[in-house]
């Protein structure tokens, strides 16, 4: 009973990892849409609130992992010998399963995080060109310097987010999509050549994409340069300054998304 049990058990966290790796990153996207798009309605709301789409994501992440627990057990290949084996129903199962699991788990995600990364790419290109065409206008009618400055950092903080967004969703994307690929080219073709080692490796891309995130926002926070030129150099620099600055540059998206476009 215990082997069989842990067969099921490990199955279905495999699966519920999948979903939860997935969904947070959608999750992700949407609270960045909203906080670009929309931002004083963001910034409104309470942030418990913002709690509900963490937990819808993890209850599609555990109820869509349950088939899991009713696929696999412990199965005697041998005498003697154990394995945890998946029973489908034939002919039909596993390509319905296997096509079910890239629907949820790839197609539906990619295509909610391209939506939203295409809409904040577009709401950040407009508000550029309004920053710019204000600035403009504001430079023969004698611009505040602090305005103008201000409008900058903002620019450069909306791109740096965009920026990182964009490289989390393209690494998503270059990780999972030769998994997935492979998994029904394997269920729908009887001569796909599973056993090969460029088959292998494609399957295990999927696991990277756990391992790129951390360094991607390593990268995009600044942190990780500066972690090793102090390592190389033996010299720690002042968290003030960093504290200052992320807190500089926070303050000043929030006026610039208090102003309207018309206002001086």
């Amino acid at each position: 009973m215990g082997p069989d049990m842990v067969c099921r058990l490990v199955k279905y966290l495999q699966v519920v990892g999948m979903f939860a790796s997935t969904y947070m990153i959608v999750v992700m996207t949407i609270d960045r849409y909203q906080a670009i798009c929309n931002p004083m309605v963001t910034f409104r709301r309470r942030r418990a609130r913002w709690n509900i789409p963490v937990c819808m994501a993890w209850v599609i992440s555990l109820i869509g992992g349950l088939p899991q627990l009713f696929i696999f057990s412990m199965v005697q290949v041998a005498p003697g010998v154990f394995d945890c084996w998946a029973h489908f129903i034939q002919p039909w199962g596993l390509k319905t399963y296997v096509t079910w699991t890239t629907l949820v788990i790839f197609v539906v995600p990619i295509f909610t995080v391209v939506v939203c990364q295409v809409r904040i790419c577009r709401a950040v290109q407009i508000n550029l060109y309004i920053k710019t065409h204000q600035e403009g206008e504001n430079g023969v009618v004698h611009p505040l310097p602090s305005r103008a400055s201000s409008v900058v950092g903002v620019s450069k903080a909306r791109i740096k987010t965009v920026k990182m967004t964009v490289v989390i969703v393209l690494a998503y994307i270059l990780c999972w999509a030769p998994f997935f690929t492979v998994q029904l080219w394997s269920v729908w073709d009887q001569n796909a050549p599973t056993e090969t080692a460029t088959f292998t490796i494609l399957m295990l891309l999927a696991s990277l994409n756990s391992c790129a995130n951390p360094c991607i926002y390593l990268i995009f926070s600044g942190q990780l340069p500066k972690k090793l030129m102090a390592l190389l150099c033996r010299d720690s620099s002042d968290p003030k300054d960093s504290m200052l600055e992320e807190a500089t540059m926070v303050s000043s998206l929030y006026l610039s998304f208090r102003n309207p476009p018309d206002s001086r």
